[in-house]
């Protein structure tokens, strides 16, 4: 071997290391960067025949389990479809009150029984006749506040919809853009590392929100999917997209105003049940319109059996209780966030004990009733009972239940259902309303409490591998270093003895 050739296989040893600096300079300067995955350009002897020609460094490649790195992605949508629901339901459970607060649609709706019973004491009292009143006043507003934040919750559900499916559009096209370029560097024989790291951190962003599952190819580049598998084109050819809305109770989808979420020119909402655009559509569509539902039917149950019993005392802004239709609540959708005290009875407070509609009677729902009339007895307390015993209990008379209350085929489409059966009572009605929503809450807030402690766990276990040690780089740096510096000296050395031979010639 000449000395032409050791100084070659030198020369190629300085390159390989200048490499292999380039590669461990790159890993530490993006050791904090988020998602960055380790790279790593292992070591090549190169050789003819039997002789050693030198050394070469292979183009850097990711040290990334891909099996766990598939499973963190997973989880990411995961906890962002249990947060996005549990921080909905969260903000609904601030303004439905605690017990202990009075608050609450249970402790209000006893509140108001507490003023009947205290004005069945005193029925000649105007004071407590507007006591009545203002409790009843209270409870309808309180009705309205939460009927007005489940709506609210439902906009800004429809609000992140759209930014969110704009987001995983630009993520899905920033993967065509990465895969035709890894493509094509990895055709030309060149290192794609620090591209598949951005096309990493694209694709945890697009299984965030839609909970997309990759397959890589031999070409280097991904194919994507979603959960129920409808594959999510990965060339740029179909965005997604869907539209803005301003939505109202009456507003259901499909069919009912509400936009979809598109794929090119395909509806594809039925196939995005994962991640944070599942969870917007579930609280848009089914766990905000079956809320409003339940508060629209303890509404019109309220309004209803108060005027069964001869006192109007709730209604809408004109002074009239909506009545069932078909489907169930078609005429009620959205009663609960514009039920009010009948104007009636607030321009004349003695109405709580005389009452404002005669009931002619019926076997199976109220007995007969006569207000009391103008100039009539101020001791009178007919009504008063009829409120306490009937429009407050069980039954509609004595020996007759309430009409059951609705608890499917409810909403505008007549689609929904809640999770509780027809309670005997307005008091039943309200707690088995308030309770559903506080389990819903309190079951979100525990699965995107462990989703997150999932994902914490199955993130350090991807660093162990994929990330960045800093103290490992270090160490390979050092070593470089000794290796960078004999090489060196074999250069050196080759020069020396060159000149000499130049010297002897």
């Amino acid at each position: 071997m000449g000395l032409d050739v050791s100084l070659s296989i030198a020369n190629s040893g300085l390159a390989a290391i200048s490499r292999q600096f380039a590669v461990i300079s790159q890993n530490v300067s993006n050791a904090n960067s988020t998602n960055y995955t380790n790279e790593a350009a292992a070591l090549q002897a190169v050789s003819a025949g039997s002789l050693g020609f030198g050394v070469q460094s292979d183009a850097a490649t990711l040290t990334v389990n891909t099996a766990v790195q598939s499973q963190v992605f997973a989880q990411g949508a995961a906890v962002a479809n249990a947060g996005t629901t549990a921080s909905a339901l969260a903000g609904l459970d601030a303004v439905m009150g605690a017990p202990d607060a009075g608050t609450d649609l249970p402790s209000l709706l006893g509140a108001l029984q507490s003023q009947f019973m205290a004005l069945d004491g005193n029925p000649a009292s105007q004071t407590q006749a507007q006591a009545v009143v203002g409790a009843a006043q209270t409870l309808a507003g309180q009705i309205n506040t939460v009927s007005t934040t489940i709506g609210s919750a439902r906009q800004n559900a429809q609000n992140d919809l759209v930014s969110t499916v704009a987001a995983a559009d630009a993520s899905l096209q920033q993967i065509a853009t990465l895969n035709q370029q890894i493509v094509a560097l990895q055709n030309g024989g060149q290192s794609t590392a620090d591209l598949q790291n951005q096309r990493a951190v694209a694709e945890q962003s697009l299984s965030s929100a839609i909970g997309a599952n990759f397959v890589g190819q031999a070409d280097g580049s991904v194919l994507a999917f979603t959960s129920s598998g409808l594959a999510l084109p990965t060339d740029g050819s179909a965005p997604l997209s869907i539209a803005n809305a301003n939505l109202g109770a009456q507003a259901y989808y499909p069919g009912g105003g509400l936009p979809g979420v598109m794929l090119g020119g395909a509806d594809v909402t039925a196939d995005l049940t994962v991640g944070q655009i599942g969870a917007d559509l579930a609280l848009r569509d089914t766990t905000l319109p079956t809320l409003q539902a339940g508060l629209d039917e303890f509404s019109q149950n309220l309004a209803s059996q108060f005027q069964a019993q001869g006192l109007t005392l709730f209604t809408d802004p004109n002074g009239n209780v909506p009545q069932v239709g078909t489907p169930a609540q078609s005429n009620y959708v959205g009663f609960a966030s514009a039920i009010t005290v009948n104007p009636a009875v607030v321009a004349n407070p003695t109405l709580v004990r005389d009452g404002t509609n005669a009931v002619a009677g019926s076997p199976t729902g109220a007995s007969g009733f006569t207000p009391n009339p103008a100039g009539g007895p101020s001791g009178f307390t007919t009504l008063i009972s009829r409120v306490l015993t009937y429009a407050l209990g069980a039954n509609a008379q004595l020996g007759v239940a309430q009409p059951a209350s609705n608890t499917t085929g409810l909403g505008p489409a007549g689609t929904l259902a809640l999770p509780y059966g027809s309670q005997t009572s307005l008091a039943g009605t309200a707690a088995a309303f308030a309770g559903a929503e506080a389990a819903q809450s309190a079951q979100a807030s525990a699965s995107s409490s462990a989703a997150t402690a999932l994902q914490s766990a199955l993130q350090s276990t991807l660093a162990q591998t994929a990330g960045v040690n800093v103290d490992q780089q270090m160490s390979n740096m050092v070593s470089l270093q000794n290796a960078y510096a004999a090489n060196a000296k074999v250069i050196t050395a080759i020069q020396a003895m060159w000149s000499v031979m130049e010297q002897m010639i």
